[in-house]
């Protein structure tokens, strides 16, 4: 089972693929953003393409847990994206995974220049990693809102 996750952002999309079996998480590329069809299309293509059989996209919720502008913003896209894509479409917490993923790249040593191209993706493959994990722990993984 093929999974894609989405980081999504204002200006760009991280993306990052599950392995066939569904264990492990790799970046694989950032969507520029341009314009609500064209991103749709772009990202049923990859889906397509890439033969995913399930869409996880990260849900920036606030620190209390609460809905704010950013959450409301992934939510319209979420709900277009079900009327595009052939497979499920599930929501993961993701808070602060873009923090995570800029760390790590910084401890990596990864240049400025690099990490600003990267780290989107690099965030998108954290929000997968989790959902894998909890999903193979059979626990819910993911949630409709």
């Amino acid at each position: 089972m093929r999974v894609l996750a989405l980081d999504v952002g204002d200006r760009s999309i991280g993306l990052a693929v599950s392995d066939e079996l569904g264990l492990t998480a790799q970046a694989l590329e950032t969507l520029t953003r341009r314009g609500l069809r064209a991103d749709l299309a772009a990202l049923r293509r990859i889906v397509e393409e890439r033969q995913i059989d399930e869409v996880v996209v990260g849900l920036p919720l606030r620190l209390d847990g609460g809905i704010g502008p950013q959450a409301e913003k992934v939510q319209g896209l979420v709900e277009a994206l079900r009327t595009v894509l052939p497979v499920p479409v599930c929501l993961w917490d993701e808070r602060l995974t873009t923090q995570a993923a800029e760390r790590a790249l910084l401890e990596g040593g990864v240049r400025r220049a690099r990490r600003k191209q990267v780290v989107d993706q690099v965030a998108a493959a954290l929000i997968l990693q989790g959902y894998l994990d909890r999903k193979r722990h059979g626990r819910d993984a993911g949630t409709e809102r």
